[in-house]
């Protein structure tokens, strides 16, 4: 007695392969999201540490300018320029409502 077994597949996908499928495309839609989020985060650190040292170097001038006012008038006209400097970019990355 002999017996063949045949498998035939249609040209549909079977329900495995249409879960596999999905599964790699989510997989890959999260992957890219990740990403971008790292990217944001490693920006976010490299604002916050540029304004940190922008104070830091402030509060180190102001320390060094004591009672002189010639000194203490150019610190605060420096000041004037970085806050706008900060605010224009604050601006230019807020996104609108």
């Amino acid at each position: 007695m002999r017996l063949d077994v045949y498998h035939h597949f249609d040209d549909n996908k079977d329900l495995l392969t249409q879960i596999l499928e999905k599964l790699n495309t989510m997989e890959t839609k999260i992957m890219a999201l990740l990403d971008d989020v790292v990217t944001k985060v490693t920006e976010l650190d490299t604002v916050e540490d540029s304004v940190v040292a922008l104070l830091t170097d402030i509060k180190a001038k102001l320390d060094a300018a004591g009672t002189d006012q010639t000194k203490l008038a150019a610190l605060s006209a420096e000041i004037d320029r970085q806050k706008q400097k900060l605010a224009d970019a604050v601006t230019a990355n807020t996104p609108s409502a």
